[in-house]
């Protein structure tokens, strides 16, 4: 058993060390110039909770989205309506979990299967992980004002990132829903503004398919009021 466990583990580092080579350095630059353009690589690095508040619709409602997230992998989704919780889902840095009428339920872990790698709450710093992604860079886009990264995450999820050339910060991330059908679920990101020391996006438009929707975001709040019982 011994030595079947030191073999897997030779395995692992050998699989790092190969996706690790692969990792494009003028990527790296771009993304780097992305982390400065955010506040700096300390100060993403410092944020160990992170507490978000959107608005958004749903059927024809005004809902909030709340993110609880606590490095390296926690996080929460909840979807308040009129001030109750009418949704709630989270990882507890193991398995995924809903509640269903305010009963914890296994949920389905697929869903989660992303979660497990992370090691930080900020995207930027994953990102540059060579253990984490392969980068790659590709082409100005079509309207060359954006720098575009191919980032393939350690599991083989397939994104491409877009980097504005003038602000270094992302514009747009689509990530392959279906490499077959060549179709992409797309964030877009616009209207960056300071808190504290980061930079963040405080609109964001999801788009998969034909359906398009927008969040503004209302509260960010970092390193208070998340604790390990909000992944409980």
């Amino acid at each position: 058993m011994k030595l079947k466990m030191t073999l897997f583990s030779l395995f692992l580092l050998t699989s790092v060390q190969i996706f690790s080579q692969k990792t494009d350095p003028k990527a790296i630059a771009i993304i780097e110039k992305s982390i400065a353009a955010k506040g700096g690589k300390e100060a993403l690095m410092n944020v160990k909770t992170l507490y978000t508040k959107m608005a958004t619709t749903m059927d024809g409602r005004d809902v909030f989205w709340i993110t609880k997230e606590m490095a390296p992998n926690k996080g929460s989704f909840e979807i308040e309506y009129q001030g109750r919780t009418v949704y709630k889902s989270f990882y507890d840095g193991k398995k995924g979990y809903e509640m269903v009428r305010g009963e914890k339920k296994l949920a389905d872990q697929d869903e989660y299967k992303d979660k497990k790698y992370r090691k930080y709450i900020m995207n930027d710093l994953e990102y540059i992980d060579p253990e984490l992604y392969k980068l790659e860079y590709i082409e100005t886009s079509a309207d060359d004002k954006n720098n575009k990264i191919k980032a393939t995450y350690v599991n083989g999820k397939i994104s491409y990132l877009y980097y504005d050339k003038s602000t270094n910060l992302l514009t747009k991330k689509e990530t392959v829903a279906n490499a077959n059908k060549n179709t992409f679920e797309t964030v877009v990101n616009e209207d960056y503004k300071k808190f504290g020391n980061l930079l963040n996006e405080t609109k964001q438009t999801y788009i998969s398919g034909d359906s398009k929707q927008v969040a503004i975001l209302k509260e960010l709040i970092v390193n208070q009021f998340i604790s390990d019982k909000d992944f409980e």
